[in-house]
C-alpha cells in the first residue's frame, strides 16, 4: 500500500509539472523561439510560396533576418506560413528598449544606407522576382520604394516610379549580403 501511495504522489508531480510546462510554453513568443535559434541554418515558406534558407542572425518583435551566401532577407513574422529547423529553446527579449524595436525601424536602416534591394509581395508567386528599388521613405505602416533598375544610383532621372508598400503586403526585403548586420 505503501508503494502504490508513492507511485500516486509521484505520478501527481509528474502531472503538475507537465502543467506548468504547457502554461510556461503559451506565454512564449515566436520571436522568443526564434530567439533561441539564432546561429542556427532554417527554412522558412512564405505564404506567397516563397522559400528562404539561411543562418538566422535576428530575431526582432515583428521581424526576423537570416543569411544566405549572397543575401540577407529580412522577412516580417506575418509573412511566414512554416519554420523548419527551429531549436526547442526560447529566449526572452530582457531589454524593453529592444522589444519595441520593429520592423519600420530596420527598414529605417535600409533607407537611410540607400541600400539597393528587392520588395516581395505576400500577394506574389513563389517565381515573383520582386520590385527592385531604394527605400526613400518608411512610416508607421508602410514605405515608399523608389523603382530603380539594378546598379542604378538613387537619382530622380534614373527613378521609374515610386511605390507605395504597406506593411502587411510585405512578403521579404532581400538584400545584397554585406557580412554585417
Amino acid at each position: 500500500m505503501e508503494a502504490q501511495f508513492a507511485e500516486g504522489g509521484r505520478l501527481s508531480m509528474e502531472a503538475e509539472i507537465s502543467e506548468r510546462a504547457r502554461v510556461d510554453a503559451a506565454g512564449l513568443s515566436l520571436a522568443d523561439r526564434l530567439r533561441g535559434s539564432l546561429g542556427t541554418h532554417v527554412k522558412v515558406r512564405l505564404v506567397s510560396g516563397a522559400v528562404f534558407e539561411g543562418t538566422l542572425v535576428y530575431a526582432g518583435v515583428d521581424a526576423f533576418v537570416l543569411n544566405d551566401k549572397r543575401h540577407q532577407v529580412l522577412v516580417p513574422h506575418l509573412a511566414v506560413e512554416s519554420y523548419a529547423g527551429l531549436g526547442r529553446f526560447s529566449v526572452s527579449e530582457p531589454s524593453a528598449v529592444r522589444r519595441s524595436i520593429g520592423l519600420s525601424n530596420a527598414l529605417r536602416g535600409l533607407a537611410r544606407d540607400r541600400s539597393e534591394l528587392t520588395v516581395l509581395l505576400r500577394s506574389g508567386s513563389a517565381q515573383d522576382s520582386g520590385m527592385a528599388g531604394v527605400i526613400d521613405k518608411v512610416g508607421r505602416d508602410y514605405l515608399d520604394l523608389a523603382a530603380l533598375r539594378p546598379g542604378e544610383a538613387r537619382r530622380a532621372p534614373h527613378v521609374g516610379h515610386v511605390c507605395t508598400v504597406p506593411f502587411s503586403a510585405l512578403a521579404a526585403i532581400r538584400s545584397v549580403f554585406t557580412g554585417d548586420l
